[in-house]
């Protein structure tokens, strides 16, 4: 049990790897939409490019959706209006009447001569119909005919026909004006008025239903393509009636694959494709990149990204796949050349976009207008820091976008009037969307503890409090570290390092000599040497723990690792020279070299190859009594031979003729710094 304890502490890198990639694989698999894929890829109005297609099976042709949506639409412009007659109005409005008629004060005869006039008025009234008012607005069309129900009989009469609510008064004028000598006119008029009530209404559940009925009626079909029959001839355009077949095909054929079987397989094959991509991932990380691919939190982090990106388009895909291009799908790369590099960003975005394809329509053109985008962020996207980089990189991204689609609109249609304008607004808000990108970098530095050039910006700013305290405990010091940050910065830039990262590391570098500041030559304002009392041991151990004393300061205040990674190595595992010699001068037994050297690790890339080398030179060109061009060039020669001698360099991806271009640009930079000239003849 040990043993296998042991093994797993011991491989704990690895098997962190192998379930991190089996839970990736099998969350994309997860997101994919399930179904057979038609092995056939065609376009309206492209020539078919496969071979003369038969029929594998019967299947029915089915209508395209404009054809069904257009059926639908005449159905409903020509169903017909149901409204329902009540015969119980009436009799409420004769009874209504006759209790208004007890409350007045007339004698007998006159309220038997006002019910009797009202009764004929409301007889005929009620006759012709008196419709609802709300219902005034369901027909535009007075002339429209409609269907009136009256108990069990059912009769077609004009909607114009009916008595509307604004037709009343005058309705009921019009049968008093006829005996205009009855005294009590205005009295029935105002009775009237009060009992008068709707006895037709629409009946909107019935006509809905009518009209369900009519639509659920419409055939999905427009005939039967038999088993072995021709359906499309190779080199033949694609469209009119071969384009509907054909997608009748797509969808029966994705139809009758779909079962329980056919479900774990398709599974299985998805599985394979995505374990092929995410395999080609962590292969191109182990060959190019292993100072990430050891790292654990960045592969979670690069995983991440990748997953993040698969289950936005999914879920568009999933519930409005109308927007798929509205998905910002240029923040990967954006993001990923943020913490990394170009290549890297790239290659990863190129592996989630061929995986997208599986899944989203017109592939092809998915496919292709992603890398695009993709290749033209990696291009323009830089220095993060200058705020209008984003902005005119997201704008050239967009238009290309915009440009792509429209080419293939026109490649497809033959002319710009059927583009779907719609599409532009989309790739407008995609890139709106793409400004996202920066609260992503900003979120993924507090997550996972990474390092945008935003931050090192933050981080450079000389008024920061760590470096601000080395300013006043250490001014020597701290000029030095400015000077090696000009040297670094330069070298970096003249080889495509990570220049902003190298001067920051440079910076901070030396912010141990904060705990012992006077212990070191550049501090002593006196000619007092604190050493002069010390055993060359004793001040070696003191020199040696401005390296620990600098990585725990840097911990202390939050630096992020990668600018510690600057503090561990700058010495790498070189020897304190002077102190090794003083002590070989006074001691008789054997030295320990290893009691004089650096603990390490030596540097691991190029941007901490360049900080060793511009560190070294800048504190020894500051032994030179008289500097001159040959004594600088000599002095930078005999530093980066030792170092390169001691293999300080055998862990960094930097080239020889780097190195060589690194000594030239620190030769030239400290030549400037002292201010040499020629030497004119007398």
């Amino acid at each position: 049990m040990k043993k296998i304890i042991n093994t797993i502490y011991q491989n704990n890198s690895i098997i962190y790897k192998v379930s991190l990639f089996v839970a990736t694989v099998f969350l994309v698999v997860y997101f994919f939409p399930k179904g057979g894929k038609f092995k056939y890829e065609f376009q309206k109005g492209k020539p078919w490019q496969y071979d003369n297609l038969y029929a594998p099976f019967d299947f029915a042709v089915q209508k395209n959706a404009e054809i069904i949506e257009e059926e639908k639409k005449r159905i409903t412009a020509s169903s017909k209006l149901f409204f329902e007659y009540d015969y119980s109005v009436f009799q409420e409005a004769q009874k209504e009447m006759i209790r208004k008629v007890k409350d007045l004060k007339i004698d007998s005869l006159s309220a038997q001569m006002v019910l009797f006039r009202g009764g004929e008025i409301l007889s005929d009234l009620y006759q012709i119909g008196f419709l609802e008012s709300s219902s005034e607005s369901k027909v535009a069309n007075l002339s429209t005919q409609v269907i009136l129900r009256q108990g069990n009989e059912i009769k077609e009469v004009q909607f114009g026909d009916f008595l509307f609510s604004n037709e009343l008064f005058k309705f009921i004028q019009s049968k008093i004006s006829s005996q205009s000598s009855y005294q009590h006119n205005d009295v029935l008029i105002q009775i009237l008025s009060k009992v008068v009530k709707p006895n037709v209404r629409f009946d909107k559940s019935f006509t809905e239903k009518v009209l369900q009925n009519s639509i659920s009626s419409i055939s999905y079909t427009t005939g039967l393509i038999s088993a072995n029959q021709i359906i499309v001839f190779k080199g033949d355009i694609v469209e009119g009636k071969k384009f509907d077949v054909l997608n009748s095909l797509k969808d029966e054929y994705k139809s009758q694959t779909w079962n329980q079987v056919n479900y774990y397989w398709i599974v299985f094959g998805y599985m394979i494709l995505v374990s092929l991509a995410l395999l080609m991932l962590l292969l191109f990380l182990r060959k190019d990149k292993i100072e990430i691919f050891n790292d654990n939190t960045k592969v979670t982090f690069i995983f991440f990204n990748v997953l993040l990106m698969i289950f936005l388009i999914t879920f568009t895909m999933k519930y409005k796949a109308d927007y798929l291009y509205v998905v910002p799908l240029s923040i990967l790369p954006i993001v990923l050349k943020a913490f990394f590099d170009a290549r890297l960003g790239l290659f990863i975005h190129v592996l989630t976009v061929l995986l997208l394809g599986f899944i989203v329509p017109n592939s092809f053109e998915f496919i292709y207008l992603h890398i695009i985008a993709g290749i033209v962020a990696i291009l323009t996207v830089s220095e993060f820091y200058k705020r209008a980089n984003l902005f005119i990189s997201v704008g050239q991204i967009t238009l290309i976008y915009m440009l792509t689609y429209f080419a293939f609109s026109i490649i497809h249609e033959g002319s710009i009037a059927q583009i779907n304008w719609s599409y532009f607004v989309m790739f407008a808000l995609n890139g709106i969307l793409s400004f996202l990108s920066l609260f992503l970098i900003w979120a993924y530095e507090k997550l996972f503890g990474l390092v945008s050039d935003v931050t090192l910006l933050e981080l450079s700013n000389t008024n920061s409090r760590l470096l601000r305290d080395l300013n006043e405990k250490a001014p020597g010091t701290f000029q030095h570290s400015m000077q090696v940050a000009n040297l670094a910065e330069a070298a970096a830039n003249e080889i495509g390092a990570n220049s902003m990262l190298v001067r920051t590391g440079a910076l901070y570098h030396d912010i141990g000599k904060m705990v012992n500041p006077m212990y070191f030559t550049e501090n002593q304002s006196t000619s007092v040497n604190p050493h002069n009392d010390l055993a060359p041991k004793d001040s070696t151990k003191i020199i040696i723990n401005h390296v620990l004393n600098g990585i725990e300061l840097a911990k202390k205040h939050g630096l992020p690792d990668r600018i510690i990674d600057f503090i561990r190595t700058h010495h790498g595992t070189s020897t304190v020279y002077y102190f090794y010699k003083k002590e070989e001068e006074g001691s008789l037994e054997d030295i320990k070299k290893e009691d004089f050297q650096y603990p390490g690790p030596i540097p691991f890339s190029k941007e901490t190859a360049i900080l060793m080398m511009s560190d070294a030179a800048e504190a020894a060109s500051k032994s030179l009594k008289t500097p001159t061009a040959q004594s600088i060039d000599l002095l930078i020669d005999k530093i980066t031979s030792k170092q390169m001698a001691e293999g300080q360099f055998n862990n960094a991806d930097i080239t020889l003729r780097e190195i060589e271009t690194i000594k030239k640009v620190i030769k030239k930079k400290l030549k400037n710094i002292y201010h040499l000239r020629i030497e004119y003849p007398e």
